[in-house]
């Protein structure tokens, strides 16, 4: 990667964003990156046991208030968010899904993506990385020459048979608390430890990926295509 690349994250939900890539998206706004922010689903209404329209907008009004402040903290202001169904993504055209993701792209000119992993046990998780793909081919004008998948805890190492094996680490060891203070923006996303969604379990998740190569704390990604 080169400086002054202009860098999207799509995610599927809210939180996803700093859950996968906040260290490494915090690390690369400091290095002269710019970063915007794509969340396609309201990432609530799934949990109701029923419908309750005015319960749902104050819901969709807080989580949308928790999505500034948590990517101000690691660097973006640029943020574009969309309200899909939660959990329900396959209930929604795939084509109206892919312009969706066309529109702010063709708007903002990315050089690099950052998204979901392929076999995510969330359907949402792997619509939305089909939909970046389809957004995203690789014809003359297409601004886009790096994608790249990140795993979500509680979702990635969930599904079965577990294939995320990643090839791209990045040193998230200066930026490791940033990561964890925009998450404490998520108060109603967060779990207690021993939950991988914990911030401790987040903490021990990046120690480890850091230890397999060599650092104190990582990110790792999954390099889906790669033009130079």
């Amino acid at each position: 990667m080169k400086k002054n690349n202009k860098i999207l994250i799509v995610a599927a939900h809210p939180d996803d964003e700093i859950l996968g890539c906040g260290g490494t998206i915090a690390r690369l706004v400091k290095e002269g990156y710019k970063a915007s922010i794509l969340i396609l689903g309201e990432g609530v209404t799934s949990r109701d046991q029923k419908r309750d329209t005015k319960k749902r907008e104050n819901e969709l009004a807080r989580i949308k208030q928790d999505i500034v402040r948590a990517n101000k903290i690691i660097g973006i202001s640029d943020t574009h968010i969309f309200n899909l169904p939660d959990n329900r993504f396959d209930s929604v055209d795939m084509l109206d899904i892919v312009k969706i993701i066309e529109k702010v792209k063709n708007r903002i000119k990315p050089d690099i993506i950052f998204t979901h992993y392929k076999d995510d046990l969330n359907i949402d998780h792997q619509i939305t990385f089909q939909a970046v793909l389809t957004a995203t081919r690789p014809d003359q004008k297409e601004s886009v020459k790096e994608i790249y998948s990140f795993e979500i805890p509680s979702s990635t190492e969930w599904s079965y048979p577990l294939s995320f094996l990643p090839n791209v680490f990045y040193d998230i060891s200066e930026t490791i608390d940033v990561k964890l203070r925009a998450l404490e923006e998520y108060k109603t996303e967060l779990r207690e430890y021993p939950h991988p969604r914990s911030l401790e379990g987040v903490k021990l998740i990046a120690k480890n990926w850091g230890m397999k190569v060599g650092l104190e704390y990582a990110e790792a990604f999954k390099c889906v295509r790669m033009i130079k």
